[in-house]
């Protein structure tokens, strides 16, 4: 009994080491399994539900709160896709800015948001992996790519315009604006300041597979 009990701890013991030592590769993993299905059915039971946009509590994604949302992955209120094939990011859109739909997707910063329609404000986390979530904005993100953002109904195609740096307390950046354009916030290097990717509506076309699959093949 007191064989097992021994091997049982060292057992744990060695499991909690791996996840402290792996913590941030299992964080990453987890969320690139991510893949809700999203149609326009759920797009539109989606769109109106109640959601949080307080940015200032959101938290860094660590292995808890990863775990945590990928257990409750079904309260994520995903409304759309986000794609910008030049730099790799292929991620739903959440409504809101919870833990659970950051950890996890892109996330909308202001209630009634819609897409090719002023301002379309959209956060994600920068992870230490550079193919997470919006970590490629920081790497690789240049003027003249192009953001496509989808409801499953339309295909808003945007250009990139601008790429700057801003203070996290600067939330004049997701007010909406008369001109069409899409605004994408995540963590500088530093986790303290913002960088800012902006991109002009160029284009809105029907969504179709083949549509999805031309964006894909860029």
């Amino acid at each position: 009994m007191k064989k097992i009990l021994k091997v049982s701890l060292l057992f744990l013991i060695v499991v909690l080491s791996l996840i402290l030592i792996f913590n941030s590769q299992i964080s990453n993993l987890i969320t690139k399994t991510y893949h809700p299905t999203i149609t326009q059915s759920v797009v539109q039971k989606n769109i109106n539900k109640p959601a949080n946009f307080d940015f200032s509590k959101a938290k860094s994604v660590d292995f808890p709160r990863v775990v945590k949302a990928k257990l409750n992955q079904s309260n994520v209120k995903v409304i759309g896709k986000i794609i910008i094939p030049k730099i790799g990011i292929d991620l739903p859109i959440g409504k809101g800015v919870d833990n659970n739909t950051l950890a996890l997707a892109a996330g909308t910063m202001r209630d009634n948001q819609k897409m090719g329609i002023g301002n379309f404000p959209l956060a994600g986390h920068h992870m230490e992996d550079k193919k997470v979530l919006f970590s490629p904005l920081y790497y690789k993100a240049k003027v003249g790519q192009y953001v496509y953002l989808t409801d499953m109904n339309k295909i808003y195609k945007y250009r990139i315009y601008q790429r700057k740096f801003i203070k996290a307390t600067d939330l004049s950046v997701i007010n909406d604006t008369k001109n069409k354009i899409v605004t994408l916030i995540t963590c500088d290097a530093t986790g303290v300041g913002r960088l800012m990717i902006r991109g002009t509506l160029v284009d809105i076309t029907e969504y179709s597979k083949s549509s999805i699959d031309k964006i894909y093949a860029q």
